[in-house]
């Protein structure tokens, strides 16, 4: 069933081969299911899939223990098709592991078309350097769930 509000996340998405997006997905209820080191790591995991398997490139990926943004070039498939199987593929990773019971993720997604002229470094920098703003870790190099292909 559909959460109120999730069909405003989808109006005006388009998803264009080619493209750069950043994409968030948040935790169900917002709990901090990735503060358990395997458990992001399955997600982690899910990432690559995605993009060994051809739908898209990743550039920047951070897990925080509630959400995750992904920084892509979207290669040849429907940004609600590549969210629809990470999601399912992550939740089922992690409930084979009898870490998790109940649902995985809230309902949809957030997306952001990058413009041409937009740092694209710098958005991966932002991106990467969530755990510091959230305190979670002094350095970079201290928290273990993120990559950029720049860093």
């Amino acid at each position: 069933m559909e959460r109120a509000g999730t069909h405003r996340l989808r109006r005006g998405r388009v998803s264009e081969p080619g493209r750069l997006y950043l994409l968030t997905s948040v935790t169900h209820k917002r709990l901090p299911f990735f503060e358990d080191f395997y458990s992001a790591r399955c997600v982690i995991t899910q990432l690559r899939q995605a993009e060994h398997e051809g739908a898209v490139n990743s550039l920047a990926w951070v897990v925080m223990p509630d959400h995750i943004h992904w920084l892509i070039e979207l290669k040849l498939t429907s940004l609600q098709t590549l969210m629809r199987r990470f999601k399912s593929r992550s939740s089922c990773a992690i409930y084979r592991t009898g870490k998790l019971k109940g649902r995985l993720w809230q309902a949809g997604f957030h997306d952001r078309a990058l413009r041409k002229e937009e740092d694209v470094p710098a958005v991966a920098r932002y991106i990467v350097c969530n755990p510091l703003r959230a305190g979670l870790a002094r350095r970079l190099g201290d928290y273990p769930h993120w990559d950029a292909v720049w860093l």
